[in-house]
């Protein structure tokens, strides 16, 4: 009897820690990557985040670009429509003041230069669509130059009306030529700032797929900007120009 109830413990023993090390080879596999997950790895079971982006840079949203630009065109075409509004009415009216002139020829060459500046813009942009670095960087140059090339065009436009002895005092359409080409020169100017930011991104080739995207959504968003500025600008010549 001795013999046998030794036999059967010893039997026993063996079975348990068969048992238990299987329990405890399926724990020990998880926390060593066996195909099991840690509890504690994820907070208490819960779903696991979704890791960051590659040195803890966050991915760049162009959505929020396109809502703030878009919101900056709104209030343009607000600001200029109110202006035309009230030329077209006191244009209307034929009051006294009223006394249309014939554009300077610099006018002329404003507009030659901004519907130029558009279309170089247009291949600028093809350029940074396509990841053309060295081309994009020259069309962007060329964009900036014409630019600023019209911003100069709008002083001698306003150096040539001094010179006939027009301003402001004393005539309304004089007035509204003025302040009609000044307000567009500003946003012009800062079309021009705008265009400095993207070509400064560009000066320098990249690798880097979070900056061309970057590049590509400004490229954008400001071509959005600079050809508003050219339509606008189209309108202002005929208004100036022709209804008078």
């Amino acid at each position: 009897m001795v013999t046998g109830t030794a036999d059967i413990i010893e039997d026993t023993v063996p079975e348990k820690k068969r048992r238990l090390g299987h329990l405890g080879g399926t724990g020990s596999g998880s926390g060593r990557g066996g195909g099991g997950r840690n509890p504690g790895d994820d907070g208490g079971g819960g779903e696991q985040p979704e890791p960051e982006a590659k040195g803890g840079i966050q991915p760049f949203l162009p959505s929020k670009s396109r809502v703030l630009t878009g919101f900056l065109l709104l209030v343009v075409l607000m600001t200029f429509g109110g202006l035309i509004a009230a030329y077209i009415v006191i244009s209307t009216n034929k009051a006294v003041e009223w006394k249309p002139f014939d554009l300077p020829l610099p006018v002329w060459m404003s507009t030659a230069i901004i519907l130029a500046s558009s279309i170089v813009y247009h291949l600028a942009k093809l350029a940074v669509d396509r990841n053309d670095q060295p081309r994009a960087k020259k069309w962007l140059i060329v964009t900036t130059v014409l630019g600023a090339s019209f911003i100069s065009s709008q002083i001698l436009a306003w150096l040539a009306l001094n010179s006939r002895g027009l301003f402001v005092e004393g005539n309304s359409y004089a007035g509204f030529f003025y302040i009609l080409t000044a307000v567009h020169a500003v946003h012009v100017i800062g079309g021009i700032a705008a265009l400095g930011s993207i070509l400064l991104r560009n000066l320098h080739p990249t690798e880097n797929l979070i900056e061309i995207t970057r590049r590509q959504s400004l490229a954008e968003v400001v071509g959005w900007y600079w050809h508003f500025m050219g339509a606008l600008w189209i309108v202002l010549f005929v208004l100036l120009g022709f209804w008078k």
